[in-house]
C-alpha cells in the first residue's frame, strides 16, 4: 500500500461516536417536530415560505448524515464487484422508496361512515420525506461511487447552479420563487398528476417532488464530502478546525446567495442547501470536539445515540404507530346530532393528560411530542441494548 492508502485506512479504521450522535439527534427532533398536536411554538413549526427555522434545518441535516454514512461505507463498496456495489445501492434506494411510499398509505384502511374503508391507490402522495431520502442516497451515492470525490464536487456545484438558472427561467417570470411561480409544481402536476400530490399548503404542491429532488443530491454529496475529509484526517486538531471554518464560509455563502435566490425549503432552494451544510458542518465539528476530545459522554450524548443506531427504523415507527393508534376509537361525546363522536388513543392522551397540565396549547403541544420521542427512545435503548440493528 502507498502511504496515502495506509492513512486512509487509518483514517477509516477510527470510530466517530460523534457522528451517531449528530445523525440520532437530527432523527429525534425529526420524530419531535413531525408529531405535534395543535399549535406549536414558532421554532417547531416550518417557515411558512422563505427563511428558515429551527425546524426547517432537522430534513437537510437528516441527508447530510446520509452523505456522511456514505462515505464510510463507500470503501467497502470500492472492494465489492462493480454491478454488485451498483446494485447495493439501487436496491437499498428502491426500498426505502417503497417503505416510504407504503408509509405514506398505513394503515390502508380508514373510518368512513362508521365503518373500515379501504384508502385507495388514486388518491395515493407519491412524494415524502423518505422518498426523497431514497432519491437523493440513490442518485448522489451513484455520482459519488462512479466519479469520486473531487468530481461529485465538481457535479454537486453544477447541479446547486443548475438548478437556481432552471428555476429562474423556467418559473413564473413575475415571481419565479413564489408557490404559484415554482416551475417544479407544474412538473409534478403532469408527471405525478394533482391527485397524488401534498396538499398542505390548499393547492396542489409538493415540497419533495421531482425538481427539488435535484439540489438534495447536492445536499447527500457535500455532506460525503464532509465525512470523507473527517475520515481521511482521523481524529486530530486540525481536521476539527478546518471542518469548523468550512461551515462557517458554507454558512456565509448560502446566505449572500440567499439574497437573490431565496432560502426555502419546500423548494429547496441552492442557497438553502449550502446554508444548511454550513450549520451542519459547524454543529458536527462542536460535537466531535466535545465527544472525541473532550469525551462527553454523558447522558445527552447516549441518548441520541440510541436513535443513531437505528435511524430508519424509528423514523418509520414513529409513523406507523401514530396512524395505527388512529385506527382506535374512543366514545368522546355526542355532536349537535346527538351522535356519538370519537377519538383516539393518542387524542385522548392529548386532552387529558397534556392539556390539563398547561394553559398554554403550544406547551401542551410540546409535551405531547416529548412522550413520544421518549417512548420511542425506550424502544431504540431496547433495540440498541440487545444489539438488534435493522438494516435496508
Amino acid at each position: 500500500m502507498t502511504a496515502n492508502q495506509l492513512s486512509a485506512a487509518a483514517g477509516s479504521s477510527q470510530r466517530f461516536f460523534s457522528l451517531d450522535v449528530f445523525r440520532g439527534a437530527t432523527v429525534a427532533f425529526m420524530i419531535l417536530v413531525n408529531n405535534q398536536a395543535g399549535k406549536a411554538f414558532a421554532p417547531l413549526q416550518h417557515a411558512s415560505w422563505h427563511g428558515c427555522t429551527p425546524t426547517d434545518l432537522v430534513f437537510p441535516f437528516f441527508l447530510f448524515a446520509v452523505g456522511n454514512a456514505i462515505a464510510f461505507v463507500l470503501p467497502r463498496l470500492e472492494a465489492m464487484d462493480r454491478s454488485a456495489a451498483v446494485w447495493k445501492i439501487v436496491k437499498r434506494g428502491l426500498l426505502i422508496f417503497l417503505i416510504g411510499l407504503m408509509l405514506n398509505w398505513f394503515p390502508f384502511v380508514k373510518w368512513e361512515n362508521n365503518e373500515l374503508v379501504g384508502k385507495p391507490f388514486e388518491t395515493l402522495r407519491i412524494f415524502g420525506v423518505l422518498q426523497r431520502i431514497a432519491l437523493a442516497y440513490l442518485f448522489g451515492a451513484l455520482i459519488i461511487y462512479f466519479f469520486k470525490a473531487r468530481m461529485a464536487f465538481y457535479i454537486a456545484a453544477l447541479l446547486l447552479l443548475g438548478y437556481w438558472v432552471i428555476t429562474a427561467m423556467a418559473g413564473n417570470p413575475a415571481d419565479p420563487y413564489s408557490l404559484e411561480g415554482f416551475w417544479g409544481t407544474e412538473l409534478d402536476r403532469i408527471i405525478l398528476g394533482e391527485a397524488h400530490m401534498y396538499k398542505g399548503e390548499g393547492v396542489a404542491f409538493d415540497p419533495e417532488g421531482i425538481a427539488s429532488t435535484i439540489p438534495s443530491i447536492a445536499q447527500v454529496i457535500l455532506g460525503f464530502l464532509i465525512g470523507d475529509y473527517i475520515r481521511q484526517k482521523g481524529k486530530n486538531a486540525e481536521m476539527v478546525a478546518n471542518l469548523f471554518m468550512a461551515g462557517v464560509v458554507l454558512w456565509l455563502a448560502g446566505m449572500a446567495w440567499g439574497l437573490s435566490f431565496p432560502i426555502n425549503k419546500k423548494i429547496w432552494t441552492s442557497s438553502y442547501v449550502l446554508y444548511t451544510v454550513g450549520l451542519a458542518t459547524m454543529l458536527l465539528a462542536t460535537l466531535v470536539q466535545l465527544i472525541e476530545f473532550r469525551g462527553w459522554k454523558g447522558v445527552v450524548p447516549n441518548f441520541f445515540d440510541a436513535f443513531g443506531k437505528n435511524p430508519l427504523f424509528i423514523y418509520v415507527l414513529s409513523g406507523v404507530l401514530p396512524k395505527t393508534l388512529w385506527l382506535i376509537r374512543i366514545p368522546n361525546g355526542l355532536n349537535e346530532a346527538g351522535e356519538i363522536k370519537y377519538t383516539h388513543p393518542l387524542g385522548w392522551y392529548f386532552q387529558n393528560i397534556c392539556k390539563p397540565i398547561t394553559s398554554r396549547p403550544e406547551t401542551a403541544s410540546l409535551l405531547y411530542s416529548l412522550s413520544l420521542v421518549f417512548l420511542l427512545w425506550a424502544i431504540a435503548w431496547y433495540m440498541n441494548k440487545r444489539r438488534w440493528y435493522v438494516r435496508v
